[in-house]
Order: C-alpha cells, then structure tokens, then sequence
C-alpha cells in the first residue's frame, strides 16, 4: 500500500518547465539559422567557378570564417534538439530511447568538431 499523496508520486517523473526551454533553444536556433542559411547559399551561388584557392581564400576571410563558424555550430545543435524530439516521440522503450539519444548527440558532436576543425584547418593551415 503506498501513502505518498499524488503530488509526492509525481515528483521526478514530468517535465519541470525543461520542455518550453527546450523549445525555446530549437526556435532560437531556427531564428539563427535562417539568414546563415540565405548568407551561405548566397555564397556559394557567386563561387561557380572557383577554384580551390578561390575558395579557401573565401573560408580564409574574417567575416565568411565567423559566419561559417557559426552556421556549423548552430546548424549541428539544432539538429541534436530536432533527432532529441523525434527519438523521444517514436522511440518507446527507455532503455532504447536513452541510448538512441546519447548515441545522436555523441555522432553529431563529433561530426560538429570535424567540420569545425576543417574549417580552422583551412584557415590557419590554408
């Protein structure tokens, strides 16, 4: 027979208001994302012809170096938060679903670290 009142049986188990913070990062990062992607696209239309000194030229530039930078990092985390949602509405199992969420955040983490490390590559290295 259990004696915990409702409230002391719910403690623990449901969203403290983490879920609108959640959601906050993910439009935050949508927001960020929206001109970096017209930014970037607009970049690589003008850059046809290029060649490969062209564009490492290009990356090597403060401002396209900084935008780049944060086109990544921006990109990369709101991915995590979007696979986060999706992995904890279709996955079921606890178990599983942990698991599933640790592994995403660890592959894009390392995916996000090589594409930074590639492009400070590029721009320290040349």
């Amino acid at each position: 027979m259990n004696y915990q009142t409702p409230l002391a049986r719910a403690r623990g188990l449901g969203s403290a208001r983490q879920g609108s913070h959640h959601w906050w990062r993910q439009r935050v990062t949508a927001i960020a994302l929206f001109p970096l992607t017209f930014w970037l696209a607009i970049s690589v239309v003008s850059l046809p012809n290029a060649s490969y000194q062209d564009v490492v030229v290009w990356v090597m530039a403060p401002w396209n170096t900084i935008l780049l930078l944060s086109f990544i990092i921006l990109g990369f985390f709101h991915a995590t938060l979007g696979l986060q949602i999706i992995i904890e509405d279709y996955v079921h199992t606890d178990w599983l679903k942990i698991v599933t969420i640790l592994g995403a955040k660890i592959v894009l983490a390392f995916l996000a670290l090589a594409a930074v490390f590639a492009t400070l590559r590029i721009v320290f290295v040349g």
